[in-house]
Parts: structure tokens; C-alpha cells; sequence
């Protein structure tokens, strides 16, 4: 999972791609080699141990988080967020006063890190520290660097700096096609605040942006709300397996791997069951978002939403998502039957088969067919031995070294985060990597990549460093092993690097466009990448020994949890185009047809094909209509580019040097800065089209024959 903060025009952008790097003569002879640390440390040792502090750290100088003096002590946000905000200022007053030019570019792009560099590292803070005054300092400095940059989304003046630039052809043709991509971004997104229209309709527009902040902040909250029901309503055999509380019984779940069908069915409706106020929510947010497409001159906000990703448009979207589903059906009816048969054996007297039930069931089926239970793969994954393997990947791919770095006192929020220098065995130290990996109390339970400090080159020649974290949530180490992982846990961890790969290998020139801030349906492509290396065998078998014995994991025991994952899966990846199409429909034509749940009776007959429950609101629990609103698709998307690329490039053979190179130069050498269809084409050497897509989702379906070779051995 991504996770980027979004400041508007001055913000991160919601994904993005890494570097400009072979070929690229400007940057290589404005960027100097970092040298190597005799301080670094072998990877995997650093994560099999616990942590020791460092004995020269007990008298030294607190150097502040991630290694900003100010921020030793929570107080600190104010001064770095006064620091930039006057910065700021004095940006503002020379974009104002320079001549239109590529100089206008960079002075946008030194305003846009200076807010970015406080407040994508106090987003992180705010939520994963654990001492509350921190937290609460970084969330003052959130909402003062977010009043800068509404200030700053309605500057006309400003605007304007920028506008003549775009709007003088010859300059535009004098700009060279980074430099002009990042000034068309900035443009973008003024004009998505209505900063071009007449004061009475710009004033409308801040209004709407305000109003659709307040709605999806309290939509969000909702979508986690438990629901109650009088005890006396539920069967007494099935209460204890949810919270009681006096008179009535909390569901705050769907309850999906539970084994029984009634504790199951029961969590469906109840929490399922639609709240009056959230319903209301959903309908004018949905509505204000309409609003403020057609204001700034977008028919839909999904023709808004999908400007300058791979889809390009809703009706590409669509289209996608319909072939899709055509071609999964047949698959999908065929999972509902083997889940249907699994059903009757265990409960005879009722064998249709219920939304509530493919989670559960496609479990049982693994588990009948695959012998994978984790506890027989966990003792081959421990974390260093997870952590080398991407060592080993990284290097022989992309001649990319991972070193652990003793961090200084105060530098991290916890004793055990561990911090990684990432270096490139000719062009020295591109980047630093923060591992949150244990589990701790407060922290988030969910795995992502946060950016702290985009990379980008500086007026006087050096480059930015990108900073970044990982967080995770592993078990610690025990006094008799170290963090073991479950295969899942292993897949996230590569699938979170791959997120951390896309910040680092490169050196984009703007920061605006830095690693992942590049459009959604591109941004997990290099992480679900990861996923493919993680689920071969040929880089398993280069780290997975046991930690006890140091035996390999056998190569059937690999194949096996491989083809286990293709159990169900094509009627997982149904509910997944359900949900795209979905989310495509609230974000199309209004008003819309009908309520929305109308909507999603419709929409789950024709795209998923189990009937709809009566008095059930599946869509207020939809918690990525706020952050994907319109882009749900994206991960479909990802997952068919991640596809191509790994049978063009990997396939064959997954340390290919020669493929990783060509991979970073053509796909994460650009952050944000080119089209990504672009990027896509580079690397696959041809323009895909949607039947491409589709076939490369598809085909990932296909049991491996080689498979029950292997186990009939």
C-alpha cells in the first residue's frame, strides 16, 4: 500500500515514478558519487538481532528525527514548520516576479518540497509515533502547512506566473519534456481548484474542496463504525463470538473466516446494514464531487479523476473492466460450483452460496487440496533471511546493495526501527530506507510506504537524498527465534520494497514527480513486480533456509503455495471488477439513475453474479471511495502491467541483469515526469491495448503444469 500525502498543488503527487537516469547527460554531470561508510552493516545479521543501542549515543547530541536538528524534541515542528513557511514567502514573491522561463519550474518545484519536506514527514509522525506529544505537534503542523497551501492554490498571481509560461508556444517548445510535464502538473492541479474562474466561481470551488474534505473525513470514520443489535435477536448458540455490551451485541466486522454460516451470515447483515447518516454522507459527497468536476470544466468527476494515468478515461476504464469480466465468468462460475460443492459437504441443509461465503470456503478448499498451513513455512522465513534474499535480488538485478546503518539518538521514533542505506555499486549512496516493522501499541495495523523527503536535483548540483519508510507489522523475536514470517508476511515485505526500489533508483530533477508520486494506476506496479520475485522459486531458493537447521525450503512446498493462491482466484478478482465498476458508476453521470444502493444490486448482478441481500449497504463500508475515489480499477490495472513486464523482462530468468537495467531506465527512471503508457512501452517494447490487459490478468490464472509434475515425483 502507498501512502503519500496530497497538498493539493503544492502536494505530493498520489504516485509516482523514479529517476531520470541512462541517457540522461543533464542530471549525470550535475550529480556527484556518495561515498561508501565503513559504519555499514551486513543486512541480514542487522535484522536476526535485537537492537543495541549504540554506546557512543549515550552522551552524544540528539539529532531529531530522520536527522532534522529541530525535530529532538516535539516542539521542533513549530520551528521547521515557521522555517517553511517564510521559505515559502520569499518563493512565492520570486515566482511571482521571474520571468516565464524553466526557472519559474524550479522555483515551483523548491516551493512545493519545502512544504512537502515538513508535511509528508509530520503525516507520517502524526500516526505512527508513539509518544502523543509528537503526535499532536505533527498534526498542528499538518493543518498550518495545509492552510498554506489552500492559501497558495488561490493565488492568481501565482496562478498566473505559471499560466504565461504554458501559455507562450515557443517557450512550452523551448522546455524540455520533464520540465514541461511538471509545469503541466502544477497547472492541473491550480485549475482543479478553480483558481482560472471568475471570483464568484472560485470562491465556489474552495468552498466545495472544504466541504468534500469535511464529508469524506466523516464517511471515512464510518465506514469502520460498529453496529448493534438487542442480544435477545441473535441465536444464543452464536453469541460469544462477537462483544457483548449489556442488552446488546457489537458487530464491527464482517466475521469472513469464521466457520460457522450462521456467525457469518449474521456479521453480513448487521454490520452490512445501512445508517441513515452515513448514507446521507456517501450522497453528497459523492454529489459535491460531481459539483466540482463540472465547475472546472470536467463532465464527470471520473473524466478529472483519470486525466494522465495509463486508462486515460472513464470509458477506457470500463471497457477494461467489462472484458474483463467477460472473460472471467465462465472461471468465476466454475469457483462459485467448487464452493457450492464444499458447502454441501460441510452443510448439507443449505447449500446456496452467499456473499458471505467465498472467503471462508476458498480457505477450506486451499487447505483441503494444498497442505500450506504457515507454521510449516514460517521457520524458512526468517526476517534476515527475507531481508538478504532482497539483497541478493536487488544486487544481481540492479546492482543495488542494502547496508543497516546505526542510526543517531533521536534520528528514529522507536529502538527497533532499523535504518537502511541503499547503494549502487558505481553511483554510490541513492537513499535511505526506515524500517517499522515490529508490532507496537498505537502503531497502524497496515503495511505501507510512506515518503518522508523526495529526491531532486539542488541549484547547487548536489541531489536531495530520498528518505523513506516501510512499515509493517511482524511479530518481534523470541528468546528461542528471530521475527519469523508467514508467506503472506514474506510477499508484503517484498511488495513494500518494491514500492521503496521505485523512490530510490533514480534521480528525477523535480521532486514533484519523485518515486511514487506518479498516477495510481501505475504506482503499484513496481511493488506487485515484487510479488512475481517473490513467488518464484529460482529467488526463493537463493534465501529461504530454515533458522534452526539451515535446510532449503523444498522446491514443491514453493510450488505448492504458488498454485494454492489460484484457488478462487478468478472469482476474487470478479469481486475486484464489481468493485471497480462501482466506484466508476458513483464517479460517472449525475445525478445518478437511482440511490446508490440500487446501483449495487445492479452493478453486483452484472459484475459478480452472487445475488444481493436485502436490507444491506455493502457501499458505506467502501472506505476507498475517499482515497481512490474513481481509481479503484488501479490495482487491476497495476497487477496487468506488473504481469506483462515480469513475462517480458523476468520470466526467463529473474536475475537477468540486462532486464533489470532496462526495467529502471525505461520504467523507474522517470518518477512522475513522463506518461506512464510511455514507461509501459519502453519496457514491453510495444503499446499494449486492453485485450493485452486482460489476457496478461487472465493468463496468471493458469495452473502451472509443471506444478503436479513436481509433486507426483
Amino acid at each position: 500500500m502507498l501512502c503519500v500525502g496530497r497538498l493539493g498543488g503544492f502536494g505530493a503527487r498520489a504516485a509516482a515514478l523514479p529517476p531520470r537516469w541512462a541517457g540522461q547527460g543533464i542530471l549525470q554531470a550535475g550529480i556527484r558519487a556518495r561515498r561508501v561508510s565503513t559504519s555499514w552493516s551486513p543486512v541480514g545479521a542487522a535484522f536476526n538481532v535485537k537492537p543495541q543501542g549504540s554506546p557512543l549515543d549515550l552522551f552524544g547530541e540528539r539529532r531529531g528525527l530522520f536527522g532534522v536538528p529541530e525535530l529532538s524534541a516535539p516542539e521542533g515542528f513549530h520551528i521547521a514548520q515557521e522555517k517553511a513557511l517564510r521559505k515559502t514567502e520569499l518563493l512565492v514573491d520570486r515566482a511571482c516576479s521571474t520571468p516565464p522561463g524553466p526557472q519559474t519550474v524550479l522555483i515551483f518545484d523548491e516551493l512545493s518540497d519545502s512544504l512537502c519536506r515538513v508535511a509528508d514527514l509530520a503525516d507520517f509522525v502524526k500516526i505512527a509515533h508513539p509518544e502523543p506529544a509528537f503526535r499532536e505537534a505533527a498534526e498542528e503542523a499538518c493543518r498550518s502547512i495545509g492552510t498554506m497551501v489552500e492559501k497558495l492554490n488561490t493565488n492568481v498571481d501565482l496562478y498566473q506566473s505559471l499560466q504565461k509560461l504554458l501559455a507562450d508556444k515557443n517557450l512550452v517548445d523551448s522546455l524540455d519534456p520533464e520540465t514541461r510535464r511538471v509545469a503541466e502538473l502544477f497547472l492541473f492541479d491550480f485549475e482543479i481548484s478553480g483558481i482560472h474562474l471568475d471570483k464568484e466561481k472560485r470562491k465556489r470551488a474552495v468552498d466545495l474542496n472544504v466541504k468534500i474534505l469535511d464529508l469524506s473525513s466523516t464517511f471515512l470514520m464510518g465506514t469502520n463504525f460498529p453496529n448493534k443489535i438487542e442480544k435477545h435477536l441473535l441465536p444464543e448458540h452464536i453469541r460469544h463470538n462477537f462483544t457483548s455490551a449489556g442488552d446488546h451485541i457489537i458487530i464491527d466486522g464482517l466475521h469472513a473466516e469464521a466457520p460457522d454460516d450462521l456467525v457469518r451470515e449474521a456479521a453480513y447483515k448487521i454490520f452490512l446494514y445501512p445508517n441513515a447518516g452515513q448514507l446521507k454522507c456517501l450522497e453528497e459527497l459523492l454529489s459535491s464531487r460531481d459539483l466540482l468536476a463540472k465547475l472546472v470544466g470536467y463532465s464527470t468527476f471520473s473524466h478529472r479523476a483519470l486525466q494522465g494515468t495509463i486508462a486515460k478515461n472513464p470509458e477506457t476504464v470500463m471497457q477494461f473492466l467489462e472484458k474483463l469480466s467477460d472473460k472471467l465468468s465462465e472461471r468465476t462460475l466454475k469457483d462459485f460450483e467448487m464452493i457450492r460443492e464444499m458447502k454441501m459437504k460441510l452443510n448439507p441443509q443449505n447449500s446456496e452460496v452467499m456473499p458471505w461465503d467465498p472467503p471462508y470456503y476458498s480457505g477450506v478448499i486451499r487447505a483441503e487440496r494444498y497442505n500450506i498451513e504457515p507454521s510449516l513455512y514460517c521457520p524458512f522465513f526468517s526476517l534476515g533471511a527475507c531481508m538478504e534474499g532482497l539483497n541478493i535480488l536487488l544486487n544481481r538485478l540492479l546492482g543495488i546493495s542494502l547496508y543497516a546503518e546505526q542510526p543517531a539518538k533521536g534520528e528514529v521514533w522507536s529502538e527497533d526501527v532499523r535504518k537502511l542505506a541503499v547503494v549502487h555499486e558505481s553511483e554510490g549512496l541513492l537513499g535511505y530506507i526506515y524500517c517499522d516493522f515490529f508490532q507496537r501499541a498505537d502503531k497502524p495495523h497496515q503495511d505501507c510506504h510512506f515518503t518522508i523527503c523526495g529526491g531532486r536535483l539542488k541549484e547547487d548540483g548536489d541531489y536531495q537524498l530520498p528518505v523513506v519508510v516501510l512499515m509493517l507489522n511482524l511479530p518481534r523475536s523470541s528468546r528461542s527465534s528471530p521475527t519469523l514470517l508467514t508467506p503472506g508476511m514474506m510477499e508484503n515485505l517484498f511488495h513494500e520494497m518494491g514500492h521503496a526500489m521505485h523512490s530510490m533508483l533514480g534521480r528525477t530533477r523535480y521532486q514533484h514527480v519523485t518515486g511514487t508520486r506518479c498516477p495510481t494506476d501505475f504506482a503499484e506496479v513496481p511493488s506487485i513486480l515484487m510479488e512475481y520475485f517473490a513467488n518464484d522459486y529460482r529467488v526463493v531458493n537463493q534465501f529461504a533456509r530454515h533458522y534452526q537447521t539451515g535446510q532449503p525450503l523444498p522446491k514443491n512446498m514453493v510450488s505448492r503455495l504458488c498454485e494454492s493462491k489460484k484457488v478462487c482466484a478468478a472469482a476474487d478478482m470478479q469481486l475486484q471488477v464489481f468493485y471497480a465498476a462501482l466506484d466508476q458508476i458513483y464517479h460517472g453521470k449525475h445525478p445518478l439513475r437511482n440511490s446508490t444502493t440500487d446501483i449495487l444490486k445492479e452493478t453486483q448482478e452484472k459484475f459478480y453474479g452472487l445475488p444481493y441481500v436485502p436490507n444491506t449497504a455493502w457501499q458505506l463500508r467502501f472506505s476507498h471511495l475517499v482515497g481512490y475515489g474513481a481509481k479503484y480499477y488501479s490495482y487491476l490495472m497495476s497487477r496487468a502491467v506488473a504481469s506483462m513486464v515480469w513475462k517480458e523482462c523476468f520470466l526467463q530468468d529473474p536475475f537477468n541483469r540486462a532486464a533489470g537495467e532496462r526495467y529502471r531506465k525505461e520504467m523507474l527512471a522517470h518518477g512522475g515526469g513522463r506518461e506512464p503508457m510511455l514507461m509501459v512501452e519502453g519496457v514491453l517494447q510495444k503499446c499494449p491495448s486492453v485485450d493485452d490487459f486482460v489476457s496478461a490478468l487472465v493468463s496468471d490464472l493458469d495452473l502451472d503444469f509443471e506444478t503436479f509434475l513436481m509433486d507426483s515425483e
